[in-house]
């Protein structure tokens, strides 16, 4: 049995020898294509140093439950 991971645009399966692999196709390769290019994935940058510890400094916010009204 060959061995499959699904496409992430569409969720069929793939074979690893399909040659679109991971993509279903040359259309929903297009499409994440189209993603990459509208922005709509980004990378994003790793945390300084300073940043890290402003997030850990930082206090939780209340849910809505916890407000008085």
């Amino acid at each position: 049995m060959t061995a499959t991971v699904r496409c992430p645009i569409c969720k069929k399966e793939v074979a690893f020898d399909d040659p679109n692999m991971p993509f279903c196709s040359d259309r929903c390769r297009l499409i994440d294509l189209g993603n990459w290019a509208s922005e709509k994935y980004v990378i994003s940058t790793p945390l300084s140093p300073n940043e890290l510890e402003d997030s850990e400094t930082e206090s939780p916010r209340k849910s809505t439950g916890d407000r008085q009204q």
